[in-house]
């Protein structure tokens, strides 16, 4: 490959989709610690395949790689939007990071000091789970000892909660509340949106509250249509940094059905792709989709629900990073 395509995706009219090895988006692999994740990719796609903070239903280990095999089948342009993201950041999967399915603890450490790498490489990430909890540790290595940012967040349920199990505090119940008490998130530029389902007893909608967290439940979601409720989103995150953590369980389960908590009444893919297109125009510093779980999905067809709302993150964080390379804030494009 030359220079000016060495970060495309492998066309399939060049290998069929189904052969070689499956990469994100059928892109090259690139070790983070390597010279070429400092100094030429942009966006790095990554794999978190842990599910230790599951309370229910286990399965969303297994993620990454299937949304990896479902991935083959993205292509070059956003046809709605016109978006080239590969032509617009230089783009790599960037692997796994490590984890540990024995130790919670251990796991959260590991995953927050790969991405402390990302940070380091000046890549921003785009995250494949995985729990819910794995944002957690990812913010740790993004945002850590800097200034909290702020959070667009699609989802069912606010994971807010304090703790489970007698207080244990690391769940995929618990990962928003515990980044705003260590400093990660501005609870002020906070978004939450789709949540619905019974409650085990409102303690994290009274927190959200008491933090000034905005929750746009399912239901005003419905009323007031998804494009006013993106602009309350963008409006309350401003011109500051920002992460975006996507939840597949936000869609309805009829579309998505594989995810370890599924609630009905949620929007549609089609909802989810128009609020994305939304956020362009904001600084990401990172984005992630989790809960996908094969095993409550044999026909696969979630993983590929998934994959393209990654393509279509993938489309905002590209202009985000094309933005800052214009002002000098990212690699510059090599001679």
């Amino acid at each position: 490959m030359t220079e000016s395509n060495a970060y495309l995706p492998l066309s399939g009219m060049e290998l069929p989709r189904f052969a070689g090895i499956p990469s994100f988006m059928r892109l090259p692999i690139v070790d983070v610690a390597s010279r070429a994740a400092r100094d030429e990719v942009e966006i790095g796609l990554v794999g978190v395949p842990w599910d230790g903070g599951t309370t229910n239903r286990p399965g969303a280990r297994h993620g990454p790689r299937q949304l990896r095999d479902a991935s083959t089948m993205i292509r070059l342009v956003n046809q709605a939007t016109g978006m080239r993201p590969f032509h617009t950041a230089r783009c790599a999967d960037l692997g796994d990071a490590p984890v540990n399915p024995a130790d919670v603890e251990d796991a959260l450490a590991r995953v927050r000091a790969f991405y402390g790498k990302v940070r380091e490489a000046a890549v921003v990430p785009l995250s494949a789970g995985g729990d819910h909890l794995v944002t957690l540790p990812i913010l740790r290595g993004l945002v850590a000892g800097g200034a909290p940012v702020g959070l667009v967040h699609f989802d069912a349920h606010t994971d807010l909660y304090e703790g489970y199990f007698g207080g244990f505090r690391y769940t995929h119940g618990t990962p928003f509340k515990r980044a705003i008490e260590e400093g990660l998130l501005e609870p002020a530029r906070m978004t939450q949106i789709g949540i619905r389902g019974t409650s085990y007893d409102m303690d994290d909608i009274d927190y959200a509250r008491s933090k000034g967290v905005r929750i746009v439940t399912i239901e005003e979601l419905m009323d007031r249509g998804t494009d006013a409720v993106m602009d309350e989103a963008r409006a309350r995150i401003g011109d500051a940094p920002a992460y975006l953590s996507f939840d597949i369980d936000g869609i309805d389960p009829s579309m998505a059905p594989g995810t370890g908590t599924p609630e009905i009444g949620g929007f549609t893919t089609h909802q989810a792709q128009r609020m994305l297109r939304r956020l362009d125009g904001l600084d990401l510093i990172g984005a992630d989709l989790v809960e996908v779980s094969p095993p409550f999905d044999p026909s696969g067809n979630t993983a590929w629900v998934g994959v393209n709302i990654m393509f279509e993150i993938l489309c905002v964080l590209a202009r985000s990073v094309a933005r800052k390379s214009a002002g000098g804030g990212t690699h510059p494009t090599p001679a």
